[in-house]
């Protein structure tokens, strides 16, 4: 059945708490939380950018991850402060299908690139002589395009029909942005298919991804456990510790919020779930690497030597 009309115009989004004794705090948090993650993920991209010694594969799809995070926060925190000093928690119809379109696209794109930081891991601990072969520029920036275009044609399809239904009278949105789960709460028809499509395309993104991920660690643990230094296996696990944090901060969230039944769906649960994934661990992830990698805090070093006696001889 073809649902075209909406008579809903305007969402009211409740955010993550109802008492607005509260909110103070919440925003001082999340602008500090939000000031972190844009902070840091600039301070990655920008390091990237000038240092020519991370001018590697590795480092490319660490700043192309960086700039996701800064998306995905855009999408959501910035709504979400204003609602908080203006009072005002409405968000147009089309407004609504906007957030959800671009943190859609971005949350999947991010899942898609944490397989392929995988399997780049894989092949510099593997195949180290033929890795600036296999993993070059060039097949970078196609993997790069491959995976957004993926991102966007999943995006598009859970935004359109989301949208698609109809939202006649409840317009209250239980969660701090408009997400996919609490939306089809409100809608005033079957949503069974919408939650089959749901279900799928989280399914191939989430466990099959997952999937794709330790089936890499498998091969590169292998391979780490043939190397005869301790030194040589300890430097090889250092390049891996990172992302293997950060993946299971963030499967661990996607999955536990969206590869459920129906029956178990708990929107006051679901909400601090993906403030996990959708908030804290893009604001974690420039400090998780940057504390776990010798490259990255040794060009953070130079570069901020460099300005100093800049800044001196000035």
């Amino acid at each position: 059945m073809e649902y075209n009309v909406s008579i809903v115009s305007e969402f009211i989004i409740l955010g993550l708490t109802t008492r607005p004794e509260l909110e103070p705090l919440l925003f001082i948090s999340f602008l500090l939380i939000y000031t972190v993650a844009l902070a840091g993920n600039v301070i990655i991209l920008t390091l990237i950018s000038i240092d020519s010694g991370l001018n590697t594969p590795m480092y490319f799809f660490l700043g192309f991850l960086s700039f996701l995070d800064i998306c995905c926060t855009t999408a959501t925190i910035p709504k979400m402060l204003n609602s908080y000093i203006t009072n005002a928690k409405g968000i147009s119809y089309y407004g609504c299908a906007a957030q959800l379109f671009f943190f859609t696209w971005f949350t999947g794109v991010e899942l898609l690139l944490l397989t392929v930081m995988a399997y780049d891991r894989y092949i510099a601990i593997g195949n180290p002589l033929r890795y600036a072969t296999i993993i070059n520029r060039r097949v970078c920036i196609i993997v790069a395009i491959t995976i957004s275009v993926i991102g966007c044609l999943n995006s598009t399809e859970h935004t359109y029909f989301t949208f698609r239904l109809p939202y006649c009278a409840d317009n209250k949105i239980n969660h701090f942005f408009c997400e996919i789960m609490p939306l089809l709460k409100l809608a005033c028809a079957d949503t069974y298919m919408n939650e089959i499509l749901v279900f799928t395309a989280d399914f191939i993104l989430g466990i099959c991804c997952f999937i794709l991920i330790c089936i890499s660690y498998v091969f590169i643990i292998n391979t780490i456990m043939k190397i005869r230094s301790a030194e040589g296996k300890r430097k090889a696990f250092s390049t891996c510790a990172s992302h293997v944090t950060i993946v299971s901060m963030y499967y661990g969230a996607v999955i536990f919020t969206y590869i459920r039944p129906r029956s178990s769906l708990t929107l006051e649960k679901d909400k601090i779930v993906s403030a996990l994934y959708a908030v804290i661990t893009p604001t974690l992830n420039p400090i998780i690497y940057s504390l776990r990698n010798v490259e990255v805090k040794e060009s953070l070093r130079k570069v901020t030597k460099r300005l100093l006696i800049h800044r001196r001889q000035a």
